[in-house]
């Protein structure tokens, strides 16, 4: 028996679990205050804990776009780890600031951690229960979408097998038809009374004929019309749908570093620069007199590099070299055993200790902590006619360590492959920027990031 589809899908939605998440992380934090403060009897909160929270709640909601994405496009496991990478990453950054402040001693460590671990517990059996209910509904033939594809296209293979991966979605294939045979198709179900929620067409780049056989054919229909574009024949970089004066347009490669993820980012360049840079003064000093000591020439290297939109920027770096000057343009990457590098040098590359200056690039605006690394102007000149896609890495700044970096591709790129390799991998992370992604790489890092054998 045809059941027809709830509809969860409206935008209204969205907010209402952007609202449900803000009371928990509320009323969570307020219940902790009631059961663990010296106030709870007279329910007097004071106005410090209610701060912390809102701040906390607000924090969480701006994150992650994928945190209230569609369920139909996010498992459950999925859903699951960003709440949590979500919910540690707001927690590190109210600690940082409640450090820098020198607040954290107002507030109950007691309360803190129950506010912390009973929120995190909330928030997933929210989405534990709403993930049953949907369950549930799709069980009894409600709340999922018929799919049809049209087409024999490059991109068939690939959205069958994902769809049979994603049982979780609600979406159901009902059929694969050619451009020619759609009219008659619809009839056909019409006449059962079966009901095309979404028509995908899965056609090649070049068959506008089939395109308008297909929206000819569909021209009474209410069902959602998504054309499947060939992307897997492309490298595309932050590919996705934007509105300019009015327009709709499809893009092919852009920054992600726009709204509010610029600003996310920019906060969170800022605050931890300065914290950073605050804690290692003392080290900064030591290694500046250091290299005043042990070898002539000045205590910090510049050189340009390219920046964010192949601007080009001055990177600092502690000088890990005797003074030297190469003929023309050309820079010579070190290599193991090189002459050029001094011993403390040798020590300060080994342990990235050479790049603690970047942070003050960071404050700058000229570097992020994360991103990819910025390569001399030389290398980015002869790398970009070999290596496809390697301008694609100034989409966004440079940073200080990268997704490249923590998973070991760092050092002298003394092959074309290993280029490749670490072009492959920043790419990634521009195709995937978000706050906890940036997270990671950062507590990758403090663990595994600052000595590697290919340093030197």
């Amino acid at each position: 028996m045809y059941r027809p589809p709830i509809r969860l899908s409206s935008p209204s939605v969205r907010y209402l679990a952007m609202g449900l998440d803000m009371l928990i992380i509320c009323i969570s934090g307020f219940v902790a205050c009631l059961w663990y403060l010296p106030s709870r009897e007279s329910h007097n909160i004071p106005a410090g804990y209610k701060m912390l929270v809102l701040a906390a709640a607000f924090l969480f909601l701006v994150s992650s776009p994928s945190l209230y994405r569609s369920w139909r496009v996010n498992e459950l496991g999925t859903m699951m780890r960003s709440v949590a990478l979500a919910w540690a990453a707001t927690i590190m950054i109210l600690l940082i600031g409640l450090f820098v402040t020198k607040a954290s001693s107002d507030f109950s460590r007691v309360w803190f951690v129950g506010w912390c671990v009973g929120t995190l517990g909330l928030l997933m059996l929210q989405r534990l229960v709403v993930y049953a209910g949907l369950r549930w509904l799709r069980d009894k033939g409600y709340n999922y979408r018929s799919v049809l594809m049209v087409g024999d296209g490059p991109s068939v293979e690939h959205v069958q097998e994902a769809l049979d991966q994603a049982a979780w979605s609600g979406l159901r294939l009902l059929g694969k038809v050619m451009p020619g045979e759609l009219a008659a198709y619809i009839k056909k179900q019409d006449e059962l009374k079966i009901q095309i929620d979404e028509v995908w067409l899965c056609l090649r780049r070049s068959d506008d004929v089939g395109i308008r056989l297909v929206l000819d054919a569909l021209r009474h229909s209410t069902a959602n019309i998504r054309l499947v574009p060939d992307w897997f024949t492309l490298k595309l970089l932050n590919h996705g749908v934007s509105e300019v004066v009015g327009i709709q347009m499809l893009d092919l490669s852009a920054s992600p570093i726009t709204g509010e993820v610029r600003l996310i980012k920019a906060v969170q360049d800022l605050v931890l620069a300065s914290f950073i840079l605050l804690l290692i003064s003392p080290l900064l000093v030591a290694i500046a007199l250091a290299v005043k000591l042990t070898s002539r020439g000045p205590v910090l290297y510049q050189q340009k590099r390219h920046g964010w939109n192949g601007e080009e920027i001055w990177v600092y770096k502690f000088r890990s070299m005797v003074v030297h000057q190469e003929a023309g343009s050309q820079v010579t990457q070190a290599s193991k055993n090189d002459s050029r590098i001094t011993p403390l040098g040798a020590f300060l590359r080994r342990t990235s200790l050479d790049e603690l200056p970047q942070f003050i690039n960071v404050l700058q605006g000229r570097m992020s902590i994360v991103g990819p690394r910025p390569h001399a102007m030389a290398h980015n000149e002869h790398y970009k006619k070999l290596v496809r896609g390697y301008v694609l890495r100034h989409k966004v700044k440079p940073g200080i360590t990268g997704w490249a970096q923590v998973n070991g591709f760092r050092g002298e790129t003394d092959t074309l492959d290993k280029m490749a390799k670490r072009v492959e991998y920043d790419l990634y992370y521009i195709e995937n920027l978000s706050l906890w992604l940036d997270l990671r790489i950062i507590v990758a890092t403090v663990f595994k990031g600052f000595v590697h054998k290919n340093a030197y």
